[in-house]
């Protein structure tokens, strides 16, 4: 990736949930929003996917206000579509319903022809011992890393 170039990542959604499929969406946006998102204004505090009349919705995710927007400007809390194929949102949904799984957003980033793209991935949630595991594994790794370095 370029050094212009965004990558937001939802370091909470890997430390909560257990990642099983990942899908790469496009999301509905305005252009203060884009903007917003170009200066890495964005929160993925509380965020989650639904389904809503067939369709993939992303709510609560916070994308402040553009500082240089008018009275344009978007208002920062709003749901937003996720731009995906029948089929992957049939699978999605399948998934999520036959389970008990949920879809949570992954990262938010620029392709290559400039668009916003959002990683979202159907996941289950961790226990507290999972998450306990989790922390022990990246303690034994980072002195392992700092041993092999001396």
């Amino acid at each position: 990736m370029s050094e212009q170039s965004v990558y937001i990542k939802n370091k909470k959604a890997y430390f909560n949930f257990e990642i099983i499929d990942k899908y790469t969406a496009g999301i509905q946006l305005f252009g203060t929003e884009v903007k917003s998102i170009r200066d890495s204004k964005l929160s993925f505090t509380d965020a989650y996917c639904l389904f809503i009349n067939s369709e993939l919705w992303l709510r609560g995710i916070h994308i402040s206000e553009y500082a240089f927007g008018t009275y344009n400007n978007h208002v920062p809390k709003r749901d937003r579509k996720l731009l995906l194929n029948r089929k992957e949102l049939d699978k999605i949904r399948k998934r999520v319903e036959e389970k008990s799984l949920t879809i949570v957003p992954l990262a938010v980033y620029f392709n290559e022809n400039g668009y916003v793209k959002i990683d979202i991935g159907v996941a289950r949630g961790k226990k507290q011992f999972d998450k306990r595991e989790t922390l022990k594994q990246k303690d034994s790794k980072r002195d392992l890393d700092r041993a092999m370095k001396q």
